[in-house]
């Protein structure tokens, strides 16, 4: 499939935010955390139009390149040609979250087997490792309203939202906020490792939970670790294994 280079059609802060977000398109199959052509990651581009990247609906996470990544403003509306529609549901779940939180310039959103296992236990996320720890320090919960394609459901997920970075999404999936792509894409591998790792441990003997003060001190220890789950901490690893792995994704 040949896409043209959209490299000398856009700014120079846009390119190297399309292939930022194809490296995370890239990293999430990586990772086995996407869903054939389904679910999405979504990036505000700076500036006061409110528009945003987001993938072209088709395509495989793996196949995503910069050039091929679709732009679109707040209702949806193409604002670059591209022979790929957007999927409704997914616009309308990124651009609440974008609409609300002036620093989201990164939202992810999967549905992966353990994620959506956890989504549906009555507890959800449990204090059971440190993995867990990192979630529960900004976890929210919104429940689930069939597919998400009505801009009627935009509030009540806003409102549950809150400003977390971490939302569960009941009976459907996980979703995490961050400033960038690559605070983003950390927060969603925190967030599904957590939810490996309980279903796990829930398939074992009884558990043993985390202290509720430790629990409660997690935030700085967040700061300490990572820099508050600071995904400039990792991202540079992260790019040279996307690298390894195929760097057509910069194309």
């Amino acid at each position: 499939m040949h896409i043209p280079s959209l490299k000398e059609v856009v700014s120079a802060e846009e390119w190297q935010l399309r292939v930022d977000l194809a490296a995370g398109y890239r990293l999430v199959a990586a990772y086995g955390m996407s869903d054939l052509v389904f679910t999405h990651i979504s990036v505000r581009i700076p500036g006061p139009e409110h528009h945003f990247l987001i993938n072209p609906y088709g395509l495989m996470f793996d196949e995503i390149t910069a050039s091929s990544l679709v732009k679109v403003d707040q209702q949806c509306n193409k604002l670059i040609d591209s022979p790929f529609p957007v999927n409704p549901a997914g616009f309308v779940i990124h651009s609440a979250v974008h609409e609300v939180r002036e620093d989201a310039g990164c939202v992810i959103h999967t549905h992966t087997r353990a994620g959506v296992a956890v989504s549906a236990q009555k507890d959800g996320v449990l204090p059971i490792s440190q993995q867990s720890t990192f979630v529960l320090g900004s976890l929210a919960y919104h429940g689930y309203e069939g597919v998400a394609f009505r801009d009627e459901e935009k509030p009540r997920l806003q409102a549950d939202l809150g400003n977390a970075s971490f939302l569960m999404l009941r009976n459907h999936g996980l979703l995490t906020v961050g400033r960038t792509i690559a605070d983003a894409f950390l927060a969603m591998y925190t967030f599904e490792s957590t939810c490996q790792i309980q279903i796990s441990a829930q398939s074992g003997g009884e558990l043993t939970q985390v202290n509720p003060l430790i629990v409660k001190g997690v935030a700085e220890a967040m700061r300490v670790q990572t820099g508050g789950l600071g995904g400039a901490f990792a991202w540079p690893a992260l790019i040279r294994k996307a690298d390894r792995l195929d760097p057509s994704y910069k194309t």
